[in-house]
């Protein structure tokens, strides 16, 4: 049997089995549930909280990530359902009963799904592809865990480099079984591994390791010093990963509402509102000069260190980060002054494990502080502000299956074409499917950051839903300023594509300078020192 035919074997003996309980038992359910259609943002993103206490909750979640997480399955290997089901995005919070285990809550999030959204899915089997982790041909480097009863894990390493010396993304790993090293190493370098990564190595017990690697979009710039992760498996673990393609279980999803039934009428009798986190022991003092840039928000604490005043406002108020022209009347000192934050938030639940905080309410949190503490005076205003139209010059796309799911993602499409493999300089690779004019005109200010501020107008007139792809060069490629990169002009020294190249040569349209009335934060007042700690 070839290395191929057994490596495909395996996969399939990997992903077999049953997806769903064949228990004829009555299925658990949540004691009380708040579901609601989830607030938009700027950059959106799924924050599965899981269970704390008696609670269970999760946020900014599509219905992609729902099922996914109710059964306990890669999102890559859920099929079907309707267009919206990787757009739309849902809150849900429910009660649990004491002692639930993260088995019983799946059941309870089945349960949830099929009585709010009418969910209906079955189990099916699709070829698909998978990244298989096996030993090198010239055998693992790894060392068994020193103290095999350590706790398992990996500390990511942030890296402080020398100017024009080149940064990697470290992890330290200690006692880490490979399985989980495979779980963990698809989350960490998803710019290159946008499929699931199983273990086939046949490796046991736990390893301690140290493992390196480039960012994608710094590989170009790297040149010779730069480090897949593909070449960082193999050189420093002695392991090496194949992209192969096996039949695999998949859960289909046959029918789904896109909103859910109500709440229960005295849901807030069922399920108590917690009292309102908040920021609690804040500090604000200028940060030491020369000192390093760093961020750690999680839902518990909020740690910065060495950030402008800038980067602050662009944080608590969701705004474009990249995006000079706001705040509107924005002081100079806003990008020279920087500061050190930190502050716990708040639990005066009495719960020792109480809800976390959502990132969304933690920027709520951060723009109460510095509004208290910088006397701050705001106000929301449309003013005509530099901005984009999308237009048709001689369309280049691929009429849409209607029944396909609409997104955008990062990554090669169906065919595993990436041209970052071959010129690293186009760092961005971006695969649409079944998505329309005015859909792609609003994701462009998420999968074009660095490029496109503001709400993009579509001005195509083109009509239906359109399948394409679309690669150019992050903005940190071009070798210029990010002002001059946003003109979208063909030429850079490095050879880098921008993106308005990009659109222009590759899908055969156009963004062109519109200003228009935008909706934007304009500064009234701001003092330069915040009030005394």
């Amino acid at each position: 049997m070839t290395m191929r035919a057994l490596a495909t074997a395996v996969l399939v003996a990997m992903f077999s089995g049953p997806l769903l309980s064949q228990s004829t038992d009555v299925a658990p359910t949540f004691q009380a549930a708040d579901v609601h259609v989830g607030t938009p943002q700027r950059y959106p993103f799924f924050e599965p909280f899981g269970i704390h206490g008696d609670h269970y909750e999760l946020n900014d979640a599509t219905m992609l990530d729902l099922v996914s997480t109710a059964y306990g399955v890669d999102a890559a290997n859920v099929q079907g359902g309707p267009p919206w089901l990787e757009r739309n995005r849902f809150d849900i919070g429910a009660k649990l009963p004491a002692g639930t285990s993260k088995e019983a809550a799946k059941l309870m999030l089945q349960a949830l799904l099929a009585e709010r959204f009418k969910l209906v899915v079955h189990t099916g089997s699709k070829p698909m592809p998978a990244y298989v982790l096996s030993v090198d041909k010239a055998g693992s480097k790894l060392k068994p865990a020193a103290d095999d009863s350590a706790s398992a894990g990996c500390d990511f390493k942030p890296q402080t480099p020398a100017p024009d010396t080149p940064n990697y993304i470290v992890f330290a790993c200690h006692n880490l079984k490979l399985a989980d090293f495979a779980d963990d190493i698809h989350q960490w370098a998803g710019g290159y591994l946008s499929n699931p990564v199983v273990d086939q190595t046949d490796l046991k017990g736990g390893y301690d390791f140290t493992i390196k690697w480039s960012n994608r979009p710094d590989l170009a710039k790297q040149g010779a010093d730069g480090i897949t992760i593909f070449d960082a498996v193999e050189k420093q673990l002695g392991l090496k990963l194949d992209l192969l393609t096996a039949p695999r279980p998949v859960i289909v999803v046959d029918s789904v509402n896109d909103e859910p039934s109500p709440n229960a009428p005295g849901l807030d009798k069922l399920m108590p509102p917690q009292p309102p986190r908040t920021l609690e022991v804040a500090t604000i003092k200028p940060a030491t000069p020369g000192g390093h840039e760093n961020w750690r928000i999680t839902p518990d604490e909020v740690n910065l260190q060495g950030v402008s005043m800038r980067e602050l406002i662009v944080l608590a108020w969701d705004l474009s980060p990249a995006d000079k022209e706001v705040p509107v009347n924005a002081p100079k000192w806003l990008d020279s002054e920087k500061f050190d934050i930190h502050a716990k938030i708040s639990n005066d639940s009495g719960l020792k494990n109480p809800p976390l905080v959502p990132f969304s309410r933690v920027r709520e949190l951060l723009r109460e502080l510095l509004t208290e503490r910088f006397q701050m005076k705001t106000h929301m205003e449309e003013i005509p502000i530099d901005s984009y139209k999308l237009v048709a010059v001689n369309p280049r796309l691929k009429k849409a299956d209607p029944t396909a799911r609409t997104v955008c993602k990062e990554g090669p499409g169906a065919d595993g074409k990436d041209p970052r493999t071959a010129n690293p300089i186009l760092g961005r690779l971006i695969t649409c499917t079944d998505m329309s004019m005015p859909q792609f005109a609003d994701e462009l200010q998420r999968v074009a950051n660095g490029y496109v501020y503001s709400p993009v107008l579509d001005s195509t007139g083109l009509k239906g839903s359109w399948d394409f792809t679309l690669s150019f060069s992050a903005v940190q490629q071009l070798g210029t300023s990010t002002d001059s990169a946003a003109t979208g002009a063909p030429s850079t020294p490095n050879g880098a594509v921008p993106l308005l190249d990009a659109i222009t040569k590759q899908l055969g349209l156009k963004l062109e300078k519109d200003k228009r009335p935008i909706s934007v934060l304009v500064i009234d007042h701001i003092e330069e020192k915040p009030t005394e700690n």
